[in-house]
């Protein structure tokens, strides 16, 4: 049964992160700003909530250890409703604090780039990229247990990075959830057409990430993999035959003994 307390993690951990990451781009902190937000952001959900729900906090990751075998396709599924659910509140809630000040600053915080509405395709393979970057250290590091009680920050540094390198292009999604919520109340893809109305949208923000976390999979169960030579194979079959034969030598040893019993004295008294 799914534990009720996985839900409210990562409820908490995506509302946060989208949170702090859609408010920090109103804030002229610039690309680095904005990236040291959301990377601390990570950090410290991960750190918080690991233990409860792995604290994915992002569908690519979740879709990433659902192939994977880590967390089954019914978990996964309670896992984006949690997501998608907390980004769209997060957005909702921001927006309503920022209709307070200027109805028209919300439009700041779309996850967009110069690649977004001019070069889809390029701007899909962007996402893609650095998608794969932040679920490979996901992989090897949490899921692999490479990392110890350094998973946490070894993700949240890849994130960062994955943030500063990509966000002048695409905005640096790489996190499904987090440009969804924005999207319902944006136009930025194209303008006069809401974002989550626009194909284009789910074809960078969605598929990108998605493609780049399949890859990351298919390269830790890459790495996992250990192939087995001819020496390993006659090894185990030496150690298949002398088992067999301590296990013969057990059983004949016990018949032995009768026929030891039968003297031969006798006969020689008689005569």
């Amino acid at each position: 049964m799914f534990n009720p307390k996985v839900f409210v993690a990562e409820f908490i951990g995506t509302f946060a992160l989208v949170f702090v990451g859609a408010a920090a781009g109103l804030y002229q902190l610039g690309v680095l700003g904005v990236a040291l937000a959301l990377g601390l952001t990570l950090v410290v959900m991960i750190y918080t909530f690991g233990y409860v729900s792995g604290a994915h906090i992002n569908p690519a990751v979740t879709l990433a250890l659902a192939v994977n075998g880590s967390i089954k396709w019914l978990e996964a599924i309670l896992y984006w409703v949690a997501q998608f659910s907390a980004a769209v509140l997060a957005a909702f809630a921001l927006k309503t604090f920022l209709d307070l000040l200027d109805p028209n600053a919300y439009a700041g915080m779309a996850t967009t780039g110069v690649f977004t509405a001019q070069y889809p395709y390029y701007a899909m393979g962007i996402e893609a990229l650095f998608t794969f970057f932040l679920v490979n250290a996901v992989m090897h590091t949490a899921v692999g247990g490479k990392a110890g009680q350094f998973a946490g920050l070894a993700i949240g540094v890849t994130y960062t990075i994955a943030i500063l390198a990509s966000a002048p292009l695409t905005g640096a999604s790489l996190n499904p959830a987090r440009s969804f919520g924005p999207a319902i109340f944006t136009s930025a893809v194209t303008t006069g057409t809401p974002d989550y109305q626009n194909p284009m949208f789910y074809l960078i923000y969605f598929i990108g990430p998605f493609l780049g976390a399949l890859v990351a999979v298919a390269i830790y169960q890459f790495f996992k993999y250990e192939p087995v030579s001819v020496e390993d194979i006659e090894d185990d079959a030496e150690e298949t035959v002398v088992e067999v034969t301590e296990e013969a030598e057990v059983v004949v040893e016990p018949k032995k003994k009768p026929a030891a019993r039968k003297p031969a004295a006798r006969k020689t008294t008689k005569k």
